[in-house]
């Protein structure tokens, strides 16, 4: 009970080693074709070919990728997902003469193509985006020498994964009361929240960043090495800027980036006043970061799994039918491995290939937070359901820019629904409101304040500026008192947070994308709380588009446009109205 049912996927690891075999196969063939796209014939029996090759590799990787989460520790799980990372890198080299050659064939002869052979109708748009790339895909000699350097180009994410993770060692330290713990990059948050002194606090959260300091110039070198890529990579590939890589072939405008980052820079007041009534109240004498997760009020009620989906289903009563079906189908059993194990991967997530019931991944404790976690993850399974329902194959994945939309308006849907239950105690909304504006502050504001910084030490690098350890860390005293008001030069450390983001070095550009998204649903619900079935078949009608037109296309079709500054600001108002009802109830 309470487990992935992964038979759903393949029958066994014989069935799936069987299909594994037969897509190598299958790629032989694929390669075949190269030289012979220009003929019409040839070009429609690839893109068929194509289009079954990529639905099979997604169901054997997602396999491999679902059993290696499930126990990190098994060597032959590991050794089945390393196998199909292989292939695909294989995959990427091997087929990177595709791109080069339709380019010269040329756009009208190939849509010609598209025009002539309606099966294959569904690639328009994905090659409509390809040839918007033109300028910015190479000859096939060079996307294969590109192909070929990957490994290189992109190893600092492994370097940043080799230095923080499999060579941290975790700390061991006396706590006031003269417990000793073990600190760890799995449990520090926790012990955080649960230490009732700030003597204790500090040490915890030294424990975890002193790390950084003692290998601050290295961490520089990497992200330094992170850097140069970028820079290689626009210049390569004939960008204007390293934002407008990452920006370009979704067709996202850079205003929307440097609009959101405007915005949340200087419309922080709220946050602000939030951060002083928090000191306030708390009775600290000074502020430091490492206060972030101390509640202002607590409540021991537990809640059990199915109690939390009885609280979001219930929530959720107010939508059609549909929506709610299918947010049943979504955590039905078999399809979502709840409780923690020895090994298993921590964290959630909802995990979906195309024309296929999507998977869920929690390490569910029993505690309000993972309610939460239970309706946003529940949304990205049903975007999945819905994009899967309305798109073809090769349509149905959706972009990260519109990723969290679904899964966050699916939170501000419980919390009102738990705040206007009238149930709540004192003590219970003052643990809504701080989870409410805590989730605004740590989505919104603080992914803004990353992007923000990885922004600036792009653009230093750019103008030909040095990047080491101590430009990393001005940037980030600078920030964070410009959103925070609050000067880490008073805590040790501190100023090394940029080493503790792996998103910063994993996935560049990538964290702004968690504030527009955030911005996107809080707008969505606010439409449809305030509107009616107009309003919510848009925010659907959003969730069905898939990836079926550039993401802030179907988001301005739903109501939402991200060049506008009210987009973001529906943000800053909510938070005024929190912060100042958490003010209010503080006081009663």
């Amino acid at each position: 009970m309470n487990n992935w049912n992964l038979t759903y996927l393949f029958k066994d690891d014989a069935a799936w080693e069987s299909e594994f075999d037969s897509l190598k196969e299958m790629f032989k063939k694929m390669i075949s074709y190269r030289g012979k796209l220009a003929n019409e014939k040839d070009f429609t029996e690839f893109k068929k070919l194509e289009m079954q090759f990529e639905e099979r590799f997604e169901k054997i990787y997602q396999y491999a990728s679902l059993k290696s989460d499930l126990n990190k520790k098994d060597v032959a799980n590991a050794t089945a997902y390393a196998k199909v990372m292989n292939f695909y890198a294989e995959l990427a080299s091997s087929m990177s003469f595709e791109e080069p050659e339709l380019l010269s064939i040329g756009k009208d002869k190939i849509m010609s193509f598209i025009d002539n052979n309606k099966e294959l109708e569904e690639l328009r748009f994905g090659l409509e985006k390809m040839f918007r790339q033109t300028e910015h895909i190479l000859d096939e000699k060079s996307e294969q020498l590109l192909a070929r350097l990957m490994p290189v180009t992109s190893n600092g994410r492994e370097l940043y994964s080799a230095l923080a993770v499999a060579d941290s060692t975790p700390v061991t330290i006396t706590l006031k009361n003269g417990k000793s713990v073990t600190i760890t990059q799995g449990n520090w948050t926790v012990l955080e929240e649960e230490a009732d002194n700030d003597e204790d606090r500090k040490k915890i959260f030294e424990a975890i960043f002193a790390k950084y300091d003692t290998l601050k110039t290295t961490f520089a070198t990497i992200y330094n090495q992170i850097i140069n890529a970028n820079k290689a990579n626009a210049a390569n590939r004939n960008y204007n800027s390293i934002l407008e890589s990452y920006l370009h072939r979704n067709a996202i405008p850079e205003d929307v980036f440097t609009t959101l980052v405007k915005v949340a820079s200087t419309k922080n007041d709220a946050l602000k006043k939030y951060i002083k009534l928090r000191q306030k109240y708390l009775g600290l004498e000074e502020y430091h970061t490492y206060n972030r997760f101390m509640k202002l009020a607590s409540s021991n009620k537990k809640y059990t799994y199915d109690q939390a989906k009885e609280l979001f289903f219930d929530s959720i009563k107010v939508f059609p039918q549909d929506f709610q079906d299918k947010a049943r189908l979504a955590l039905e059993e078999g399809f979502v491995d709840v409780y923690e194990k020895e090994g298993k991967r921590s964290g959630a997530y909802s995990s979906s290939v195309v024309n296929s019931r999507p998977f869920i991944l929690l390490n569910y404790t029993d505690s309000l937070e993972d309610v939460f976690t239970v309706a946003h993850e529940s949304g990205h399974s049903i975007h999945s359901l819905y994009a899967a329902e309305a798109q073809p194959a090769s349509l149905q994945d959706y972009t990260i820019f519109v990723a969290e939309i679904a899964s966050t308006f699916n939170e501000h849907r419980l919390l009102d629904y738990l705040i206007e239950s009238g149930k709540a105690t004192k003590e219970e909304k003052i643990v809504l409101l701080q989870k409410a504006i805590d989730s605004i502050m740590s989505t919104f504001y603080r992914q803004t304040l990353f992007a923000n910084y990885e922004y600036e030490a792009n653009m230093i690098a750019a103008k030909g500026g040095v990047i080491n350890h101590e430009v990393l860390s001005n940037i980030m005293i600078d920030l964070y008192n410009k959103y925070y008001g609050i000067d880490i030069n008073k805590e040790v450390y501190k100023k090394y947070v940029w080493c503790y983001i792996p998103h910063l070095f994993y996935t560049p550009f990538y964290v702004y994308q968690y504030a527009t998204s955030f911005a996107a649903s809080l707008k969505l619900y606010q439409s449809v709380k305030n509107g009616g079935a107009k309003e919510f078949d848009n925010y659907i009608g959003l969730l069905k588009a898939g990836g079926s037109d550039y993401p802030v296309k179907e988001a301005l079709a739903a109501g939402v446009d991200f060049t506008n500054e009210d987009t973001f600001m529906a943000v800053v108002n909510r938070m005024e109205e929190l912060v100042d009802e958490l003010e209010k109830v503080l006081a009663e």
